[in-house]
């Protein structure tokens, strides 16, 4: 039987780890190349041999979707490797934890800034591209949006921002020939927790705990 993503191209950002692996191992598995991004090339290396021995096919590319020249270049490198750009999943993001009286506006500028508006980036980039494949766009939200957490709300905030603008977009896009889907997991222990509210990664911080991815 062929498989659902037979020599088409995925792009995961926050692809090395967490949500973003499954979700690239999900799609090697269904006989896409994936392409990984994210900021630390370690990880991205280790996504792309745990990928290539279950059998697939990967490739990582560093990105950082707060910056809109890195999410361009991504995708130029995609297409001058691979010809072609067939799924994007927006999927990198943080979580800025905290009470809202505790919070100042840097803290919500930082967390919009890689929830929210490195999806704009992210989808900005791509959607060329998917225009001419009629293609797939993923974007991970979040449970967190609908739970009134103490302490999760610039998260739960950004996560709510993320659902509106792809409800938007999937309208937007119609009978364009081009999907936009947003999901919303549940808790899943992952890095997230290890990343401040500065997004500085501690491998040292606990794994589990925090707003749900």
């Amino acid at each position: 039987m062929p498989r659902r993503f037979h020599n088409q191209v995925a792009w995961i950002t926050g692809g090395a780890t967490g949500i973003g692996l499954g979700i690239a191992k999900a799609l090697a598995a269904e006989g896409a190349t994936v392409i990984v991004s994210g900021r630390r090339k370690d990880k991205l290396d280790a996504a792309v041999a745990e990928i290539e021995a279950q059998g697939g096919r990967a490739a990582a590319v560093a990105c950082d979707v707060t910056d809109g020249g890195s999410t361009k270049a991504a995708v130029d490198e995609i297409l001058a490797r691979f010809g072609q750009l067939d799924v994007v999943v927006a999927n990198a993001g943080f979580a800025v934890s905290g009470r809202i009286a505790k919070l100042d506006t840097e803290d919500w500028i930082r967390q919009f800034d890689t929830n929210l508006f490195g999806v704009v980036r992210t989808v900005a980039a791509a959607l060329p591209e998917l225009q001419k494949t009629g293609g797939r766009i993923g974007l991970v939200g979040s449970v967190a949006q609908y739970l009134p957490v103490p302490g999760s709300g610039a998260y739960a905030a950004s996560k709510a921002a993320v659902h509106a603008y792809g409800s938007t977009l999937s309208a937007e896009l119609g009978r364009s020939g081009v999907s936009c889907t947003t999901i919303h997991p549940g808790f899943i222990a992952s890095e997230i927790a290890q990343v401040d509210n500065q997004g500085a990664h501690d491998a040292s911080a606990a794994s589990t705990g925090g707003p749900p991815p």
